[in-house]
């Protein structure tokens, strides 16, 4: 009975048999392998980030450094060339007879241009081909715009009238020119009218650089003896003031005599006191530098000067740098003062004295 029971109770157990365990085991383990795999795919997804991103900064890194160093060949290229410009350079044979052979070459174009200069106040212009023989003198005769009635006067008496007594004289070897410049209203009546008294007397030579002025006296004889030695080749160049009468015979006489003299500065010599009270005629601004004494240095008075040619010349090439004062005599004494000039006194040249062989009177 018991044994029936137990015997019944055995039957209604459950049996768990091997075959049940090895599918439970397979199930389990199919489990556990499932989850495994899904949580290995999740790191390497993650570790592929972790790559891909560590990847990007290191090529970022990369390119950022070449940029730099790209940047510092720049810089180190531009210091080096700045470096090398300043950095004295050591000349080569060649490189020193080149130098030389430059210094050479400006050395022949001044000389050229010398030459050139010499050649222009030799008569060798264009416009000026009758220039072939040296000529004794040009003279030039001061006048101004108010002047039409000295002007007329002198034509009738020492100065040839017309154009066909000019070139008569001209063929002597004289050359006189009435001597003005231009109105400060350039182009107006006063011009005007001086370029219709020349057409119809050809004797100006007008001055077309230069200002018609009382204070412009100066600088008119730099003008007037630059423009007379560039058009003319003469032995003298003679400034003559249109308040005197000339003996022109004599004064030909006279030039003759000096002829083939170079450095010579002849005139009626004198010196004199400088003012210094400004209002006083004959002031001079700059009094102060004539010394203590207030003299003037010896100069040719203004009325009558004559220049040789080589003096002429001077003046012309040197124009620009020459210092005036307050009046063209003392101006052009000081010109003379600072080259090797033979001082000629003449006497005849003194217009206003007395004396009877003189060949410049006042007028």
């Amino acid at each position: 009975m018991r044994f029936e029971i137990c015997g019944s109770r055995m039957e209604s157990l459950p049996v768990t048999t091997k075959n049940d365990n090895h599918r439970k085991g397979v199930r389990s383990k199919g489990i556990q392998t499932s989850s495994s795999s899904s949580s290995s795919s999740s790191s390497s997804s993650k570790s592929s980030l972790i790559m891909a991103f560590f990847s990007c900064v290191a090529w970022l890194y990369v390119a950022g450094r070449l940029w730099q160093d790209a940047e510092n060949r720049n810089l180190l290229t531009t210091l080096l060339n700045n470096n090398s410009a300043q950095r004295p350079k050591v000349l080569t044979v060649d490189d020193k007879l080149m130098l030389l052979g430059c210094r050479d070459l400006e050395r022949k174009i001044v000389e050229a241009e010398m030459e050139l200069t010499l050649a222009k106040s030799q008569g060798y212009l264009k416009g000026h081909p009758h220039q072939n023989r040296r000529l004794l003198a040009v003279i030039g005769v001061y006048t101004g715009f108010g002047s039409r009635l000295k002007r007329n006067v002198f034509r009738g008496s020492w100065m040839p009238r017309g154009e066909e007594a000019l070139k008569k004289l001209e063929e002597r070897g004289v050359v006189i020119r009435f001597v003005i410049g231009r109105s400060p209203n350039r182009g107006d009546s006063l011009d005007r009218n001086i370029d219709e008294e020349n057409r119809s007397t050809k004797d100006f030579m007008i001055l077309e650089g230069h200002e018609e002025a009382q204070e412009e006296l100066p600088k008119k004889a730099k003008i007037f003896f630059s423009t007379a030695v560039r058009n003319w080749d003469a032995d003298f160049y003679v400034k003559v003031d249109d308040g005197i009468d000339i003996d022109l015979e004599g004064l030909i006489e006279l030039l003759e005599r000096r002829r083939g003299q170079d450095g010579a500065y002849i005139g009626c010599m004198k010196s004199g006191q400088v003012i210094a009270e400004e209002g006083k005629q004959w002031y001079e601004p700059e009094w102060w530098k004539f010394g203590d004494e207030r003299t003037y240095f010896r100069h040719a008075a203004g009325s009558l000067v004559i220049l040789s040619k080589n003096l002429a010349q001077y003046i012309n090439i040197n124009s620009v740098s020459l210092k005036t004062y307050a009046f063209d005599d003392t101006s052009l004494g000081s010109w003379m003062m600072g080259i090797q000039a033979t001082y000629i006194d003449d006497s005849h040249l003194c217009c206003g004295s007395i004396k009877q062989d003189k060949v410049c009177s006042t007028a």
